[in-house]
């Protein structure tokens, strides 16, 4: 196995990080297309390794590269309704493409076929020479019924009787003798493929330590898959008196500190969802999803999306934005037309905390994959859609820097159109950058109130267009910043010298 090299350690975190997430099977597949040879994390081509980390990207996510269950990918080869969702995403789909769920793993080893240890260690080697940072995964809540783990230490996992397995047979698992519960949350039926750890288990604990502190010598962070699953109460009203009392410390504050206590630049995210965000962050986590803000752009008013932002940033510097991952469906599908995906990548990509960016969200593919594929369909894509994620990408740098507050923008008596708009401010010594996004589909306009301290005759520029505009700090400080936008139209406006656009 190889070391990173001192040359090539990343740089510091950046204290807004940006993610992209790669469907590694999948990306290397393409790859290997590209090149025509086998291509494992050792020998990707420096341009393939360029093209993830384009300016901007700060962590690459290799999503998927642990050992698949074998046993797991059987159970969904027999899964109906599996099958049909593979057909709908490629409907040219044989059993070669199944490769298997990312989250039913059998052993926290790095695939062969992907390279094993040595193609992670490449892979991190390579990001490092671009300034990023390497992300993978960690599935707390269950493994594949062929892990080891379970044939060394089934007093890890929830338990049952032959009886019960009698009784239900899609809620336990007979695996070489022991009766063990298959994997679930407190709101669903068990899912068929993979069998239930108990966080409570002190023998778990250690497992996952032993593990984790393993992935922190070879990656820079674990992403954490339903990581609010682990949490007591949540750990409790799902299983109940078969787990027991829970122990004084909970299963995240042993794992985060332990692994933390030997590698203390190691970053925990959490999946997180039931607004359970801010319980994670209180247990150690870095970052945690914020799924309930993808919720308001998708499907609720402006005045939600402002309400949601008026949070505290100790709260909010330590949430995940996205408009799309491998869980939700294509954002070029869900928020169309193209405008509107453009105005809103806009806006998380200059909100404060962590941004993620699934690899193919710029090209606008529309196909939703399910994880068990290990190809996705050839699709038409759009390189003006491409262009402009790459330079909202390359400017947030920039404009996230400084102290970060939401601003009002009013209208007129006989003009309401403004409440269509959700704006924002990061302000530091060299001046400031305001973003302004119009969330809806119709032109708005109105007064921007900005917090200044500028008051010399100066100019803005549009981080997105290029394009400069007369800026009176006086005037501004005491009237507002004017602002006009087509429907679903957006603007990055800076007096900083230093993030002028050409």
């Amino acid at each position: 196995m190889t070391t990173l090299s001192a040359a090539h350690r990343p740089v510091a975190w950046p204290e807004h990080p940006v993610v992209h997430e790669l469907n590694t099977v999948v990306w290397l597949g393409e790859v290997s297309a590209r090149t025509g040879r086998a291509i494992t994390l050792a020998d990707v081509p420096a341009q393939e390794w360029d093209a993830v980390v384009p300016s901007g990207i700060s962590v690459v996510w290799l999503m998927g590269v642990w050992a698949r269950s074998r046993a797991g990918r059987e159970v969904a080869l027999a899964d109906q309704a599996l099958r049909a969702s593979w057909t709908a995403a490629l409907p040219d789909w044989t059993e070669a493409d199944v490769v298997g769920s990312p989250y039913c793993i059998r052993e926290y080893v790095p695939d062969p076929v992907l390279g094993g240890w040595d193609g992670l260690d490449a892979a991190r080697e390579q990001l490092s020479r671009r300034g990023a940072r390497l992300m993978v995964d960690w599935v707390p809540n269950h493994t594949g019924p062929d892990s080891p783990w379970l044939a060394s230490t089934p007093e890890a996992y929830v338990t049952g009787t032959p009886a019960e397995l009698a009784q239900d047979p899609s809620a336990f698992l007979d695996v070489d003798g022991t009766v063990v519960a298959r994997g679930r949350d407190p709101f669903f039926a068990p899912w068929p493929d993979v069998v239930q750890l108990d966080a409570f288990a002190p023998e778990h604990r250690r497992l996952a330590v032993e593990a984790l502190s393993r992935i922190a010598e070879h990656a820079d962070a674990v992403r954490c898959d339903m990581a609010m699953l682990m949490l007591d109460d949540v750990v409790q009203r799902t299983w109940g008196a078969r787990v027991g009392a829970p122990p004084a410390r909970t299963y995240w504050d042993v794992v985060i500190g332990s692994v933390r206590a030997a590698h203390p630049d190691f970053r925990f995210i959490a999946e997180a969802y039931w607004d359970r965000e801010w319980d994670l962050q209180q247990v150690g986590f870095d970052h945690c999803y914020d799924k309930r803000l993808y919720d308001r752009l998708a499907h609720e008013p402006p005045e939600s999306v402002r309400e949601h932002l008026d949070a505290g940033l100790d709260y909010q510097n330590r949430l995940l934005r996205f408009l799309e991952n491998h869980d939700e469906p294509r954002a070029a599908a869900t928020f169309a037309p193209p405008a509107r995906n453009r105005a809103l990548a806009v806006a998380i990509a200059t909100l404060p905390g962590m941004t993620l960016w699934h690899e193919g969200q710029a090209d606008g593919r529309r196909v939703f994959l399910p994880v068990f594929l290990g190809r996705r369909p050839d699709e038409v894509l759009d390189p003006e859609h491409a262009a402009y994620h790459h330079t909202v990408w390359a400017i947030a740098p920039s404009v996230r820097s400084g102290l970060w507050q939401r601003t009002d923008i009013t209208g007129w008596p006989d003009n309401a159109t403004s409440a269509s708009m959700i704006a924002w401010q990061w302000a530091d010594d060299d001046g400031h950058v305001v973003v302004v996004v119009n969330l809806g589909e119709n032109r708005a306009d109105g007064m921007v109130r900005l917090e200044v301290d500028h008051d010399d005759h100066a100019e803005m520029v549009d981080l997105l267009t290029g394009v400069h505009y007369p800026y009176l700090g006086a005037a501004v400080s005491a009237q507002g910043l004017y602002v006009a936008l087509d429907g679903w139209g957006a603007q990055v406006l800076s007096t900083r010298t230093r993030s002028h656009a050409p």
